[in-house]
């Protein structure tokens, strides 16, 4: 016997049921970026695997231990299906010279691709809404972006989301720093585990970020990257805390917060939560004003911010959010074959009208059919047999209202007559 075929470990399927979730969400999504003047664009889930070792870090977990890399077999190029979409869309921005001609927000949402454990909310293949500003230099983009998030919590109900903000500086900056931080971890190296000391002299921030308990006291004490930091990163950094503070935002300055990816400068922020275990991050971003020059583009101002789809939806149903399940307006029964015929013509005439409507398809006795009918929670069932199809009439009936009779009516009457008692039920609540 054939070994049975299962999606590969750590890459689900969403079903009818779920995905009635992810589209409500995702139209919230869409309205809630709208609002603030963002732009779809889309872009390949398959990328040059030299994008992404430029721009996230050759000495970062991803490039080094997650990334689905293959070489094509066909022509030879090295390829990896993304593990981010910040790349890939300054890549596009790039290529098709959008940021030279005026200031571009942008946004994305689609699967990403991380060979990780498969754990409650980080899985192989996820989903993220990539958000992404180019050509808009000050701290006020970098405070909007964040206070898009705090809309955004309010919009999904969600509470017991905290935000945590640090301040990255420049390169030189950081170049003072990781001086300093190199010569304080060499004073430490017996304590460092096989991963801080595999990091030490290639990306000694990212140790900060350990999650090692025996690190903990020794990287508190570490020197902090915001005490390297001038005038100019400083004045930046104050501007994002006064437009927080002014719209009311409460954050944490968090100095150990340095986000995994090598293209960051300045502000980087997350949205955190303890509703979701061990992860924790629901939200994070901040500005990378180097990425576009250093992938053959010309300095451009840039900031985002990435959301993982998964870990929110997972929120939304712990908080006891749940979609109302889609339903249609109207279940078109029928038949006989003069009848089944102009079924068809009355459920689409009834969608041009914009009613939603589920044409009965598989036969069946006129009972089985309404059975369906009621179980599908349409308000409405249109009944058709060959004697109505022979005058041009259809049978209407109510089928979530006690003591509505059941009418027979012209088929030109039909949308009208549906519309009207919709608008009647609606004012009536």
């Amino acid at each position: 016997m054939s070994q049975a075929l299962q999606a590969v470990r750590g890459m689900n399927d969403i079903l009818p049921s779920e995905a009635a979730f992810w589209e409500l969400f995702e139209d919230t999504i869409r309205s809630w970026l709208k609002s603030y003047g963002y732009q779809p664009i889309r872009m390949p889930i398959v990328e040059p695997t030299p994008l992404f070792k430029r721009a996230i870090g050759e000495v970062t977990d991803i490039v080094e231990k997650e990334m689905y890399s293959f070489i094509d077999g066909l022509n030879g190029e090295a390829l990896t299906l993304r593990p981010e979409g910040t790349a890939g869309c300054v890549r596009a921005v790039i290529e098709h010279n959008l940021a030279a001609r005026q200031t571009q927000r942008l946004y994305y949402i689609g699967q990403m691709f991380r060979h990780e454990r498969p754990q409650k909310g980080r899985y192989r293949q996820f989903h993220q809404v990539g958000v992404e500003s180019f050509g808009i230099a000050g701290p006020d983009i970098d405070a909007e972006m964040i206070l898009m998030g705090a809309r955004l919590w309010n919009d999904l109900g969600l509470d017991g989301i905290e935000l945590q903000i640090n301040s990255l500086g420049q390169p030189d900056e950081r170049a003072q720093h990781r001086a300093a931080l190199i010569s304080y971890l060499e004073e430490h190296a017996e304590i460092l585990d096989e991963e801080a000391k595999r990091r030490l002299y290639t990306n000694p921030l990212r140790i900060l970020d350990t999650k090692n308990p025996a690190l903990q006291e020794m990287c508190a004490a570490a020197p902090k990257l915001i005490d390297y930091l001038g005038e100019a990163s400083m004045a930046h950094f104050a501007g994002v805390q006064r437009v927080l503070r002014d719209a009311g935002v409460p954050f944490t300055i968090n100095p150990r917060l340095v986000r995994g990816l090598d293209y960051y400068n300045l502000t980087v922020f997350e949205w955190v939560t303890d509703k979701l275990g061990a992860q924790g991050t629901v939200c994070a971003g901040g500005r990378y004003d180097g990425l576009v020059e250093q992938l053959g583009g010309k300095p451009t101002p840039a900031c985002g911010f990435a959301m993982g789809v998964e870990r929110l939806i997972a929120l939304i149903k712990d908080s006891g959010g749940e979609p109302a399940a889609p339903v249609p307006d109207v279940y078109v029964v029928h038949q006989g074959d003069a009848a089944a015929r102009m079924a068809f013509r009355v459920a689409e005439g009834l969608r041009d009208q914009g009613i939603d409507t589920l044409l009965h398809c598989g036969g069946g006795s006129f009972k089985s059919q309404m059975k369906k009918a009621d179980g599908s929670g349409a308000s409405f069932a249109v009944i058709i047999g060959d004697d109505e199809a022979s005058t041009g009439e259809v049978q209407l009936k109510a089928l979530r209202e006690a003591g509505v009779e059941q009418r027979k009516l012209k088929v030109d009457e039909l949308a009208e007559a549906i519309i009207d008692h919709m608008i009647d039920s609606d004012e009536e609540e």
